[in-house]
């Protein structure tokens, strides 16, 4: 038997009004996973846990079940290691988003979803103005970037709030604070590189431009969740399978290549709504050549939350239907003669009038082989996942759930 995760980022969400009481998903047309759930089982599972962040790289972490008390590290090591950079002993990463500030406010974590030239040229003059022997900078897709402080003396042990859960605050509020007394210097360099950054980029080029476009610029950086080199069991190790991740970002590949996962980001892949659906749905049908799962993340759902876009969030969801889960299906059937198990859910919820993650718990179906049907359930919506059999799994539930001999 062969298994899949269809992990819909940020897909989770609250009724709205202007659906009528639906909520994005039950507004969706999703007939590849209606047909999915016309023999599923339900249920629902904790990814965001009281004691750590509301980020992504927890949620994702939680779905594939690692212990995150003894594997946990900061984001920005997790997606150094997705950029194809280990750490050694002696440096803290932290992710670095490039954002948009107007005046005191943080307007956009994500400076409008700044193209890949632009990052590069922005992330370049960073780099050389701002490097040292101790500052590093290196570019990774879009707005996503890695800082590195290099050196015994610095600590991960900064608070932080994410850019993309503080739109409209002021940022000048809620600069990176040291936790500990001993990180006091690591949060005073970052203060300043963050103020350097907006007195250099304040009339860089590619902002002019951006600006007479009337786009989002580029104007400061944004350093949060540092961490040190993460230790982390191989998946294999934990489940006795061979395992395998598709995404366009670097947290996510990170996680893939910290468990000692086959990971790829195929062609194609952006991270936004503009991404190639079918090469990922292509690469995952082959990754099940090689390998006994695989992780296909698709990171766009969360983007349009992020952004309070609701007609692009119904959108994602959509083509991760008609265009990611429809190919692959169609692929596998072509492909492989093995039995397939398929999971659905999100990491997290980012509801489009919250524009951030929350904890709830997020809903998930498993179909295929060995699944009894739940004759009291037909479509995958957050309702009735609150209704499925299985409610409130934790830890590594989940993925013992989807890898059972039988589910029912």
């Amino acid at each position: 038997m062969k298994f899949t995760i269809f992990l819909l980022d940020g897909m989770a969400d609250y009724p709205l009004d202007e659906l009528g009481g639906k909520t994005p998903l039950e507004a969706a047309r999703t007939p590849v996973l209606d047909s999915l759930a016309k023999n599923a089982q339900f249920g629902t599972f904790l990814t965001l846990p009281a004691a750590f962040p509301t980020s992504s790289d927890v949620a994702n972490m939680s779905v594939l079940g690692w212990d995150l008390a003894s594997s946990y590290t900061g984001r920005g090591a997790i997606e150094s290691y997705g950029l194809g950079v280990p750490l050694d002993d002696e440096t803290v990463a932290f992710r670095m988003n490039i954002i948009t500030t107007k005046g005191d406010v943080l307007e956009d974590y994500s400076a409008g979803h700044i193209s890949e030239p632009e990052a590069a040229e922005i992330v370049d003059f960073l780099a050389a103005k701002l490097g040292t022997a101790e500052v590093e900078i290196r570019k990774g897709v879009s707005y996503r970037h890695i800082l590195y402080l290099h050196g015994k003396r610095f600590s991960p042990a900064v608070d932080y709030d994410k850019p993309d859960s503080s739109h409209g605050l002021e940022w000048a509020k809620i600069l990176p604070r040291a936790r500990v007394p001993e990180a006091e210097a690591t949060a005073a360099l970052l203060r300043d590189l963050m103020m350097k950054s907006r007195e250099l980029l304040a009339d860089h080029p590619i902002n002019r431009a951006r600006i007479a476009r009337s786009e989002n610029p580029a104007n400061m950086i944004w350093p949060w969740s540092g961490g040190r080199k993460p230790d982390m069991p191989s998946f294999e190790q934990m489940y006795g399978k061979k395992g395998s991740i598709i995404s366009a970002v670097d947290v996510i590949l990170g996680l893939g290549l910290l468990g000692k996962m086959e990971s790829l980001r195929p062609e194609g892949a952006t991270g936004w709504i503009d991404t190639n659906y079918e090469n990922k749905a292509r690469a995952a049908v082959d990754m099940l050549r090689r390998n006994d799962f695989v992780f296909l993340h698709v990171e766009a759902v969360d983007e349009c939350g992020h952004l309070g876009d609701l007609p692009n969030k119904i959108k994602a969801i959509e083509d991760s239907d008609s265009r990611l889960a429809k190919t692959f299906l169609e692929e596998y059937k072509n492909v492989h003669s093995d039995e397939l198990r398929v999971m659905v859910l999100p990491d997290h919820p980012v509801p489009v009038k919250l524009r951030k993650h929350t904890r709830d718990a997020v809903p998930f179906m498993v179909t295929g082989a060995g699944v009894a049907k739940d004759a009291s359930l037909d479509r995958y919506t957050e309702k009735n996942c609150s209704r499925g059999r299985y409610q409130g799994l934790a830890g590594r539930q989940l993925m013992d759930l989807l890898f059972a001999p039988a589910v029912c």
